[in-house]
């Protein structure tokens, strides 16, 4: 009769084994904490306003610092706030990460709302990605030998509106009959907007980055509805004194050019051809060459889209959507730079 391996009773240290032995396997969340120094986060976070007790007595609120690297969780695995909590309670590693031991109960997924809703209002979110990059700024991250320029789409969910509707909130209105209906106008986004790109159709919005071509961290970002034009941001991407700038056809063109010239940016734009225009043998080396610069920026939206799965946001209009883009981009840059420090990439 065949035998097989029998569960065993809980011992003293088991949880300490398993999670030893989640180290061993890898453990991202514990990587992340071993290099990221969250104090760097307090000074925004104490930007929060703080609650006024309604009485005496009362369970008193969780650690500001927790709270944001639960959200800091939420976007590296894309979970819902249901999903939070339930990951928080049933993981031992997201507890060791947030220092919760199995005796803490995890925060409700109203009190994450709640929290990341206060970063949102007071756009806390942007300046958390701030205070990172100047402690980047700091260790010397940024090579300033090049950098990229592009953007990438943001889904989000779309809405089963009809042309008349879809007119009226083209203009900027409220259709006929929203505002009556609080529940309704809840779920609908007015700042959303479709876009075609190739055979693909896109609801939503624009995360446009700029990145260091050699570390491949984001330097500074912007967001905008999915209907701009990639190149309608690159006067508010660009700074004076920027290195040589490596960009795709779309920006291309007498606007982006003055653009460059008026900042000295010296663009190494891909060049496309025109009817009647194919590229000479010369242009076509020109562009490999830029080319070989200009993909590393793939790599950052690859990291997103595939690791971090954040092609697609739950949220509800601009705000909590630039918010929402904030969170996404800070979160790519801490495992970023976790990457680089755990390989030794520093080769500039």
């Amino acid at each position: 009769m065949a035998t097989y391996i029998q569960s065993n009773h809980a011992g003293l240290f088991d949880t300490q084994d398993r999670l030893e032995e989640l180290c061993a396997m890898g453990d991202p969340l514990q990587r992340l904490d071993s290099v990221i120094q969250w104090e760097a986060f307090a000074p925004v976070l104490a930007l929060m306003p703080k609650a006024e007790p309604k009485g005496p007595g009362g369970r008193p609120g969780f650690d500001p610092l927790m709270m944001f690297k639960v959200v800091v969780i939420g976007h590296l695995y894309n979970l819902s706030d249901a999903q939070m909590q339930f990951q928080i309670t049933d993981r031992d590693s997201f507890k060791r990460f947030l220092g919760l031991s199995r005796a803490d109960q995890a925060p409700d997924e109203k009190t994450i709302w709640a929290f990341r809703e206060l970063l949102t209002v007071h756009g806390l979110m942007d300046k958390a990605f701030a205070a990172f990059h100047a402690l980047l700024e700091r260790g010397g991250l940024f090579a300033r030998r090049g950098q990229i320029i592009d953007a990438t789409f943001v889904d989000v969910p779309r809405q089963h509106n009809t042309r008349e509707e879809n007119t009226t909130i083209k203009e900027g209105k409220t259709p006929e009959g929203w505002s009556e209906d609080a529940k309704m106008a809840r779920q609908k986004d007015l700042e959303a907007r479709w876009t075609k790109k190739g055979d693909e159709r896109h609801y939503g919005y624009k995360n446009h980055i700029k990145v260091d071509s050699k570390s491949k961290l984001i330097e500074c970002f912007t967001a905008s509805d999915a209907s701009v034009h990639d190149s309608q941001a690159l006067a508010e991407l660009l700074a004076d004194g920027d290195p040589k700038t490596y960009v795709d056809s779309a920006y291309s063109g007498p606007r982006c050019e003055a653009i460059f010239a008026g900042k000295g940016i010296a663009s190494k734009v891909i060049e496309r051809p025109y009817r009647n225009r194919p590229l000479t043998s010369k242009q076509k080396r020109s562009n490999r060459t830029k080319s070989r610069v200009r993909v590393r920026v793939e790599h950052v939206f690859a990291t997103m889209r595939m690791s971090m799965r954040a092609a697609w946001n739950r949220c509800i209009g601009m705000r909590r959507n630039r918010g929402a883009i904030a969170m996404m981009n800070l979160v790519y840059n801490l495992i970023r730079f976790e990457q680089i420090e755990r390989l030794q990439l520093r080769n500039w």
